[in-house]
């Protein structure tokens, strides 16, 4: 069994590589929630949509975020109307969130719901949330506390971030078959994503990290920055907010705690030593994930380093 922690672009990314070298039964996905919305009166979980489209094959190429092929007719009429519309539900898209908030109005939990909607998907491997409890990652700027849809979408990432908190997750609880999953793997993967707000929350639901670092499983992690850069999104900007340095070592010193391997770009092939030196092992490989064989090549390079950690460990 494989699991693999994911949100964000990057990880839907792995994700879609992913998914065409391993049969789909040995896989399990732990999804960031923490940016879940309300939004028009449905409830929106970016990160799940984007893996449960990633595994479904419908996620969009050209953003890479939403349904392949969508149209905006709903979001322009609701513009029209006065309301809302920073944030870009598509038409196909709506259908999701309709079934989805449908599923929770009717008592069903949010881990039923997206397992619900996975195999109305046809989806064979497990997409699991984090949590069944509401934690919602916070943004602090100058000015005010953000969501992160606020901060992201809305204020596209452009403002000065002081800080990021994640509310309710002190009282939430791992999601069923979270820990179980992670305590039965033979390999844990970490996506190339934030590891402040994709990641990160995941971490903050008591119990994750701590089954991360008892597990017997081989845990590898993907840098999602390369040189000194994120290479899409805030992250390089949210890991300055928690003291680590936008490289290969600040991701390495998120997790160093529990991490076996982190698997970096051969850019950087020159802190590899660094890496080391906190006593992480290092595989270099191409991670920008522009094509498809891209993506599966970084999947499969991921896999192997990861077979490999395991047999050094062992």
């Amino acid at each position: 069994m494989i699991v693999v922690l994911t949100g964000g672009t990057g990880g839907a990314k792995f994700v879609q590589g992913l998914r065409q070298i391993v049969p789909p039964q040995q896989v399990a996905y732990i999804v960031n929630t923490g940016d879940d919305l309300r939004w028009w009166g449905l409830h929106v979980s970016p990160d799940v949509d984007s893996i449960l489209y990633a595994l479904a094959g419908r996620l969009s190429r050209e953003r890479g975020w939403g349904v392949e092929a969508d149209t905006f007719e709903c979001l322009e009429i609701m513009r029209q109307l006065g309301q809302p519309s920073w944030f870009q539900l598509g038409d196909r898209d709506l259908a999701t969130h309709l079934l989805r908030t449908q599923l929770l109005s009717e008592g069903s939990t949010l881990a039923k719901a997206n397992a619900d909607i996975a195999r109305r998907f046809g989806i064979e491997s497990q997409v699991l949330v984090m949590s069944n409890e509401r934690v919602e990652t916070r943004v602090q700027t100058p000015s005010a506390e953000l969501s992160f849809q606020e901060y992201f979408v809305r204020e596209r990432y452009a403002v000065e971030v002081r800080g990021v908190r994640f509310d309710g997750a002190e009282q939430a609880k791992p999601a069923p078959g979270v820990i179980e999953s992670i305590m039965a793997a033979e390999k844990i993967i970490l996506a190339p994503s934030n590891p402040v707000t994709s990641i990160g929350p995941i971490l903050a639901v008591p119990g994750i990290r701590q089954a991360l670092q008892q597990t017997p499983a081989a845990i590898a992690a993907i840098s999602p920055i390369i040189g000194e850069a994120a290479v899409s999104g805030p992250a390089a900007a949210l890991m300055k907010t928690q003291g680590w340095p936008v490289s290969i070592v600040g991701i390495a010193q998120a997790y160093r705690d529990f991490l076996d391997l982190l698997v970096c770009d051969i850019e950087d092939a020159d802190r590899q030593h660094d890496v080391e030196q906190l006593g992480i092992a290092v595989s270099c490989t191409r991670t920008l994930m522009r094509s498809d064989a891209d993506k599966q090549a970084l999947a499969r390079a991921t896999l192997e380093a990861t077979e490999s950690a395991a047999v050094t460990a062992t």
